[in-house]
């Protein structure tokens, strides 16, 4: 396997019920770990988003998640 493609980090994330459904099968659909997703993911971050569209949802997804902190 080439050195690239290593796993080495691990790290402890909390994520939705329905952001976790996601992953996993999007995961399943792809025939990759959710790890080796969410590598393929960040490592192309910049080509698998819509920039006007991540920011738009971001907004409401931190607006969503201060609401539901209150």
């Amino acid at each position: 396997m080439p050195k690239r493609f290593r796993m080495t980090r691990r790290f402890p994330v909390s994520m939705t019920e329905d952001g976790y459904r996601k992953l996993r099968s999007f995961a399943r659909d792809a025939n990759l770990s959710e790890g080796e997703l969410l590598s393929f993911l960040f490592e192309n971050f910049s080509s698998v988003t819509h920039q006007e569209k991540l920011d738009h949802r971001l907004r409401l997804f931190t607006a969503e998640l201060e609401n539901s902190k209150k």
